[in-house]
């Protein structure tokens, strides 16, 4: 030790204490890998993966994570409790907004005013907080924690983001409440659009659960005759019993095949309510108007509500007098849509054939396809997918698509995709991100104020669609480089181990 201290000009106490120091290190068989510039670049990347990964992303505590690593043996080679890595999650924190904010920036720079077709609503957590989101793009304006979601408040909270993002708000898709509908029509002065979701939820909730009560007290009085039938052979020799039995048995089946029927029905009627809301029939892919689809939609109310009390289903009147109410502004979302492509074809200055080829051709392809994607249903889907060979075969054979170049071809179609997405009808998305979110709080206790803000930046910026593409990428149309590897870049050396007095007192 007198011999390395001379050489390095350490002291022999310093010599002993790092020479204890690589004893405790190389403990393990795989330690000498963490003592090589490799090994030790790999750990870095593992350890602030981990944290990244399943404390950010998946809300993951410390605790967990801190026990993750000390049963890969890392304890010996990095600061493993939950304070020192709650010291590199607040640096990754610190790192994630300073990036985002300078990719905003960016973003913005160009000068570009993009118009959004935003969704507001609010969730309860800890506190209350307030949501806005771009239903095109999926881009998240807004994600606070506010005291109130009054007028004022929310006119505020997204006017300041609007500004700073150099856009503007073409209509509000809300939930109906007298703030939102108030900040839609005199905050932005614009469509406001009530959320489809919400009505077809309310439908469900209203008869759904009523309908499936008498088809499961149906079966369950079906299986009970069965099962007395079944005990009652061979005990009764009378035949008059029999007769009584078999009777008794046709009456249950007949009520099962009763309430199964009025189930089909139900179904059948939502189905026909959400085919209805498009800027296109479903049955011959034919562009139609806001009176066609009001008409469609009220005449399917009355029906659904006809059924109810044909079949003596408990009376909603609070709930159909609220559908009612909205099926007219519902609708108008049709002739909203079909005014934004009106005046891209007019400033395009195209003659009537190629006007209505965009009209009744190419909207069409694009729109079914795009729908398609996004049902989940498999009896929707397999309508959509049916009006959408329809309309495929059309387009490939019609003569005007024939005579135009490829690269002509593909800007009428990123044209018609952009049109495509502009028809939202539903807040679906931030009733995604909400329960997302209370998912993500119910994890973790006592949350640090900026998480909610980290929250947001890893869905803006490392949220990926099956395109590898972000919300952020398609907002301001440009790449961002992958956040992950932006964020590591600005971390350096982890914390070092530190040997505890108990830890010690095992180890010897």
């Amino acid at each position: 030790m007198r011999r390395i201290a001379h050489q390095t000009g350490l002291s022999k106490s310093s010599v002993h204490r790092l020479q204890q120091a690589i004893a405790r290190r190389g403990r393990h068989p795989e330690s000498w890998l963490w003592e090589t510039e490799d090994g030790r670049g790999w750990l870095i990347r593992l350890v602030v993966a981990t944290l990244y990964t399943f404390g950010l992303k998946r809300g993951v505590g410390l605790e967990t994570i801190s026990e993750f690593f000390v049963r890969l043996h890392l304890e010996t080679q990095v600061g493993c409790s939950p304070s020192a890595l709650r010291g590199v999650m607040q640096a990754l924190e610190a790192a994630l907004l300073e990036t985002a904010e300078a990719w905003e920036q960016d973003g913005c720079a160009d000068g570009e005013i993009r118009e959004i077709i935003g969704a507001v609503d609010e969730t309860f957590l800890e506190r209350m907080m307030l949501v806005c989101m771009d239903l095109r793009t999926g881009y998240l304006l807004l994600e606070t924690v506010a005291d109130d979601r009054a007028y004022a408040t929310w006119q505020a909270l997204v006017e300041e983001r609007l500004t700073a993002l150099s856009t503007n708000v073409r209509y509000l898709v809300s939930d109906r409440a007298k703030a939102l509908i108030q900040l839609a029509e005199k905050g932005f002065e614009c469509l406001s659009m009530p959320d489809f979701c919400h009505v077809l939820h309310d439908l469900g909730k209203s008869y759904g659960l009523a309908i499936g009560q008498r088809v499961r007290h149906a079966q369950q009085a079906l299986t009970k005759t069965q099962e007395a039938l079944a005990r009652r052979q061979g005990l009764s020799h009378m035949p008059h019993d029999d007769l009584a039995a078999e009777t008794v048995m046709e009456a249950r089946q007949a009520e099962v095949a009763r309430w199964a029927e009025v189930r089909h029905t139900y179904r059948a009627h939502l189905a026909t309510l959400s085919l209805a809301l498009h800027p296109f029939r479903i049955s011959d892919a034919a562009p139609q108007t806001a009176a066609q689809v009001e008409s469609t939609l009220r005449a399917t109310v009355e029906a659904l509500e006809a059924l109810a009390q044909r079949h003596q289903l408990p009376a909603r009147p609070k709930t159909m007098t609220q559908v009612r109410t909205q099926v007219p502004a519902l609708a108008t979302l049709v002739d909203f849509w079909w005014e934004g492509v009106e005046q891209d074809l007019t400033q395009a200055a195209i003659s009537f054939p190629w006007k209505q080829w965009a009209r009744e051709v190419l909207l069409p392809c694009i729109y079914w396809e795009h729908q398609m994607a996004h049902t989940r249903c498999a009896r929707r889907k397999a309508k959509l997918r049916q009006v959408w060979e329809t309309v495929y075969a059309t387009f490939h054979t019609h003569a005007l698509t024939q005579r135009l170049p490829v690269q002509v071809l593909e800007d009428w179609h990123a044209w018609a995709t952009q049109q495509v997405q502009a028809f939202q009808r539903a807040s679906s998305a931030v009733e995604g991100r909400n329960g997302a979110l209370a998912r993500l709080h119910h994890n973790q206790r006592g949350l640090p104020k900026q998480r909610y803000k980290v929250w947001t930046v890893l869905h803006n910026f490392d949220c990926r669609a099956t395109d590898d593409t972000t919300p952020a990428s398609r907002f301001f149309r440009r790449e961002f480089p992958d956040l992950f590897e932006t964020v590591f870049a600005h971390v350096g050396d982890l914390p070092r181990p530190r040997q505890r007095h108990q830890s010690l007192a095992l180890s010897g």
